[in-house]
This record gives structure tokens, sequence and C-alpha cells, in this order.
């Protein structure tokens, strides 16, 4: 068990790591929710009393009057590495005196004409976006004039006001990660991407794909293509398609977590295994991905620091009136068990 510094204040989000559950669990058991499993419940108040945790009221109090209120805007629900961005973010804002609003939107709504309806109905000092695309900020959101930060998309070259943005470079990590598919001996790659005309980060990861093919003498084929949202039984399906063509399909680069474990599951309900008949690629490095089976090879997007850097971005502007900036951080990749050299298959 963490064991605390004397004389350091002890925070919620302190309390959150000892005792390994959410900073909302936290929350939860601290205004005597019912929703909390005995348990947590357990836990958490051992190590309240332990460190004689104190809420401090009158700083929530300030936070639910007061005016300083932030958005986070999620395109898309069932993005994993989103939930770990949100979390964190989260935990963040909490140590700030700002207060957090999250706001889901589908894949297909229009995430500017959704931050002006905010803008002018909750009046919100600034505004994270999670996903996005050039599309969804047209001319109509000059009316926004808060500061906002779009995180995993890069808005480099967009020249939109007030909009900063952090993200890794999607096009040479889409490549690493084919060619590291043909490094084990695949050339019949197939792809589980999304639709190109709504989504950036489709397009950028799809030009990995392609780049990565061309360079090692490959060439594409429309064939080996299915589109699909980001959601498991969306990319479930597409796999069947895949998989009904008269093609022969060696390996699959999913251009999300999500989309390979969909993928996955439709591999194996047809009678096949993953990766001794098909490996399998994802792409965001999110927590289920390393412990799903086989283990996912991955992209790993560094999640927590995405959400600490974009918050910090986001306050410097609102605060500070810092100018807008575009930043490319690293990323990994992470070699798990979903890949086979071609060379070891098993022979059937």
């Amino acid at each position: 068990m963490k064991t605390f510094i004397w004389g350091k204040t002890v925070t919620i989000v302190d309390i959150a790591k000892e005792s390994g559950y959410s900073v909302t669990t936290v929350s939860r058991v601290l205004n005597n929710r019912q929703d909390v499993s005995p348990e947590a419940k357990n836990k958490i108040m051992e190590i309240v009393k332990a460190h004689n945790f104190v809420p401090n009221t009158n700083a929530k109090r300030l936070k639910q009057t007061s005016s300083r209120n932030i958005y986070v805007l999620v395109k898309g629900t069932s993005n994993m590495l989103f939930a770990n961005i949100i979390e964190e973010i989260q935990c963040v804002v909490d140590r700030s005196d700002y207060s957090l609003n999250i706001t889901y939107l589908d894949e297909d709504d229009n995430i500017g004409n959704e931050t002006i309806r905010i803008c002018r109905e909750r009046k919100p000092l600034g505004v994270i976006f999670l996903g996005g695309s050039r599309d969804d900020f047209t001319e109509e959101f000059s009316e926004v004039s808060v500061p906002c930060v779009i995180v995993t998309t890069c808005a480099k070259g967009w020249n939109v006001d007030k909009l900063s943005s952090l993200s890794i470079d999607d096009e040479k990590a889409g490549e690493t990660v084919v060619d590291y598919l043909i490094q084990n001996g695949h050339t019949k790659i197939a792809e589980i991407g999304a639709n190109l005309e709504l989504s950036q980060t489709a397009i950028l990861r799809h030009n990995g794909y392609i780049n990565s093919l061309k360079k090692n003498g490959i060439v594409p084929d429309e064939r080996y293509y299915e589109r699909a949202r980001f959601s498991y039984d969306s990319a479930y399906r597409a796999m069947e398609r895949l998989l009904e063509k008269d093609i022969e399909i060696t390996a699959v680069y999913a251009i999300s977590d999500v989309m390979a474990i969909g993928a996955i599951r439709a591999i194996l309900d047809k009678g096949l295994k993953v990766p001794d008949d098909i490996s399998i690629t994802g792409f965001d490095g999110s927590v289920l991905s390393q412990y799903y089976n086989p283990k996912i090879v991955s992209i790993r997007q560094p999640h927590k620091d995405m959400a600490a850097r974009s918050v910090e971005m986001l306050f410097n502007m609102i605060d500070l009136n810092k100018p807008v900036t575009h930043e490319i951080i690293p990323f990994e990749l992470i070699r798990g068990e979903s890949v086979i050299n071609i060379g070891t298959r098993p022979e059937h």
C-alpha cells in the first residue's frame, strides 16, 4: 500500500490512487451514495480514516456555484482510449478551481455545432475535444470565442482561431505497426478502417497502411479494405465481410483496439485462430487490449500525458492568455501476442 509523506495535504485524488478505485467512486463514498459496493466503501473509508482526510466542503460549494466551468466533448461512445483520458482529465481538474462537464456525441455528429450551442447556453471558459476532424470546425465555429484544445487529432494547418491540438503522428504510427506485420512475413494484410470522409484519424492511419505497403513493394488492393464504426459490433461485421471475400488474408490491421477486439471475435466465430490463422493489430494501446487474450499488438498513445498536457494547455490559454499551439508527442509500438511470424505458422 502506498504511504503518503508526512505534512502533505491529502486529496481525493490521493485517496483514489491508494485505494485503486476511481475518483468518481471515492466521491460517491464520501457523499454516502448507495451505488458503491461494500468492499469498495470499506477499503476507501479505511484509507480516509488512516489519513484523517476531511473533504473540503467550502471548495466543493465554490465549484458548484462558480462559473469556472470547462467542457469535454467526446466524439463516439465506445473509444476505450477516450475513457482513459477522461478519467485522467477528471483527476487533474479536481485539483483545480474549475468544474468539469462531459458531453458525448455520436460519431456522425458535428462537434462544431454542438460547441456553439454549449457556448451560447452554458458559457464555459474553455472546451476540450476528444476526437473530431477538420469538417467539424467550419466557418460558423468562429462564433466560439473561448480557448479550445482538441486531443488525439492534429489541428495544425486548420487555421481555426482559439484551437490548440495535442496528438501523436497517426500516419507514422500506422506505418510503424503495418511495418511490423511485414517484418513478420505478412503480405496479405487487410485493414479495418473507418469513414475516410468523416474522420481525419481514419485518413491518417489509412495513409500509414498504404505507405508501408508501397515502400515494401506490396500493391494496395481495395478488396482488403473494410470500413467500420469505432465499435465492437461494427468491426465484427467488417471482419465477417473480409472473410467472405475470395482473398487470402494472413493479417489484419485495425485502426483501433475496439475494432481489433470485434474483429478477433468474428475470426474465432468462424472457427479460426488468432494469431495461428490470422494475425491482428490494434491501435491506441488501451488497458483492455493489454489484458485481452491474446494480448494485442498495438500503438500506445500515452493517455496520462495527453490528459495532463491538454488540461495544462487549456488552463494556460484561459488564465495566461497563451497562444494556440500544436504539439506532437511520441507513440510506442507494443509487441503483444496477436501477431505470429508467417514462417512459424502451424501447418494445416
